[in-house]
């Protein structure tokens, strides 16, 4: 139950109205508790959520602004351009580096000095794998791994040795219970204590410098974006920026107030447009958060906000700061020590990205591997068989709608292609070579797909790359869809969960984009590496049904 009978509704929640078929179990609602002021009515937020969820799914026309960026905007959005690492990245890392080093100093010391043999191997792996976790597990605990602790080596060096020293006081302990002290060499025990000691010293000295130089060339960060403006903009960025060891990049601001309720300078920061603007800024600049300062009771504006930005791969947080609520510490999550709402999150974002990444190009490389033959008989038969280049290149959308370049093997006539596919390949059409309907009834045609994996454009699994231009009848997708560029929030994928669940072959009707977007929005927001397996286990079986593929 809730307290004074209010629930805010988080972001499970309100990712729901981001499905537009109805054929999909709906997820439930994450409800979280707190005192609210009068002139606050949950209930009107949550009707609002639905309204606008019933309107996102049964809109039809194409009523969305392309706006461009000004100059000013698109200046600033092309210095953010590269890629950053984010904290937890950066200190993953360096958890990972600390374990690796801290075993290569072991084992080399007792290599060099003790020379164990074959039985005795074993047991000197046991405690070379077992210490440095011991010290990891130890600096963890003491907050070593903090980026306020990184930068500070001098003040933090007694919290790391201390916590090197206990992770061999635990191993002493092991071993005097075990009576197995016996089997060590107390030498290699010593030695390599102290260079683990030197080295993590030595190590921390070089991080601080480097995290130092990082922060200032902007390759360790978060890009945020602030939505909304006035006072409670200015009082926003001024707390931000007064936290210690700040990580935050404020790049901009963007309102749809004029600049009689919001000025166009606000705390150093130019407004750098509105929010249809912001969408196009945030597919061409590399940002991480969009932070909406705005009062919760102003919930219209939010919603009509969060109706165009939740397309967008970011984090998207309401900030909490002016709104004098008292939140259940489960409630909020802070950006230093600012309060936030979580609204949505990245679907996939740090460790779970390398992750995705490392199955990617480990089972790329497998298919390759096995399926080379059949790639190379596809080749020349289309060599062969019609005039014309063997790959067939097509622009589509990628990650954040970034123009990619897909391959497949040519399987229409050369004269009679159609790189923007506009037209949909219908059933015996006579664009299709006789080789092209085999190779696209078996999709060996998008074997070369996975090519663009081991790029980066593509991942094993997620939704479809369309065609830029793609349609049904005489609309584009994104005009069929409200909220189509949703499905973009993640890399493209070879196969899909809508792929596997029937969705497959020619878009020539509205439902068909309907159902296949909610189908991939269902990926998106219940994503996992087993889900990933799982679709790629079902995919050969599924390809069996080739009903609609031609």
């Amino acid at each position: 139950m809730c307290r004074r009978g209010g629930c805010v509704q988080r972001k499970r929640f309100l990712v729901a109205f981001c499905y537009p078929g109805e054929g999909l179990q709906r997820r439930k609602a994450t409800m979280n508790q707190f005192d609210r002021p009068e002139t606050f009515d949950p209930e009107a937020l949550r009707k609002k959520v639905s309204e606008i969820r019933k309107t996102t799914t049964e809109q039809k026309d194409g009523t969305r602004g392309n706006a461009g960026l000004n100059p000013l905007a698109k200046q600033i959005a092309l210095q953010f351009r590269a890629d950053t690492y984010t904290p937890a990245m950066i200190t993953g890392l360096i958890r990972l580096l600390d374990f690796c080093a801290l075993f290569a100093i072991g084992y080399g010391i007792n290599a060099q000095y003790v020379a164990p043999t074959l039985e005795q191997l074993p047991v000197y792996l046991l405690m070379l794998a077992g210490g440095p976790a011991l010290a990891v597990a130890a600096m963890q605990v003491a907050d070593a791994y903090q980026v306020p602790a990184l930068r500070a080596w001098l003040r933090m060096t007694p919290r790391v040795l201390g916590a090197w020293t206990a992770a061999f006081g635990v191993i002493a302990l092991g071993l005097f219970f075990l009576k197995s002290g016996h089997l060590y060499s107390r030498f290699w025990i010593g030695a390599w204590f102290l260079a683990g000691g030197f080295f993590l010293v030595a190590e921390r000295a070089f991080i601080a410098y480097s995290i130092r130089h990082w922060s200032r060339n902007g390759t360790m960060e978060r890009r945020a974006v602030i939505v909304g403006g006035g006072q409670p903009a200015k009082d926003l960025i001024r707390e931000i920026e007064h936290q210690p060891d700040n990580d935050i990049r404020i790049c901009g601001i963007f309102d749809d107030r004029d600049e009689r309720r919001s000025p166009n300078v606000i705390a150093g920061y130019p407004k750098l447009g509105t929010v249809d603007e912001l969408v196009e800024f945030a597919r061409l600049a590399r940002i991480d958060m969009l932070i909406i300062s705005l009062p919760l009771t102003a919930e219209k504006r939010i919603l009509a906000l969060l109706r165009k930005l939740w397309v967008l791969p970011v984090d998207i947080r309401l900030a909490a700061h002016a709104n004098n609520l008292r939140f259940r510490p489960r409630s909020y999550s802070h950006v230093g020590q600012v309060p936030m709402l979580d609204i949505f999150d990245k679907p996939i974002a740090d460790w779970d990205s390398v992750a995705k990444r490392c199955f990617d190009i480990f089972f790329s490389l497998v298919a390759l591997a096995l399926l080379w033959p059949v790639m190379l008989a596809a080749a020349v038969a289309v060599k062969v068989t019609s005039p014309g280049p063997i790959i067939f290149k097509q622009h589509r959308h990628g990650f954040n709608n970034e123009t990619i370049e897909v391959y497949k093997f040519r399987s229409m006539y050369t004269h009679m292609s159609d790189p923007t596919a506009r037209n949909a390949v219908t059933k015996n059409d006579p664009r299709v070579t006789p080789l092209g309907r085999f190779l696209r009834k078996s999709s060996i045609d998008e074997l070369p797909q996975f090519f663009n994996v081991l790029k980066g454009e593509l991942s094993l699994v997620g939704p479809r790359p369309h065609a830029v231009l793609a349609q049904t009848k005489d609309r584009t997708y994104s005009d069929v869809v409200e909220g189509y560029f949703a499905r973009h929030r993640v890399k493209p994928g070879v196969t899909g969960w809508a792929q596997i669940n029937g969705w497959r072959g020619e878009i020539d009707n509205d439902e068909k984009i309907r159902f296949r977007t909610a189908f991939d929005l269902y990926y998106i927001e219940n994503w996992s590496l087993l889900l990933d397996l799982k679709i790629l286990i079902l995919t050969p079986f599924r390809l069996l049904n080739t009903e609609n593929a031609y």
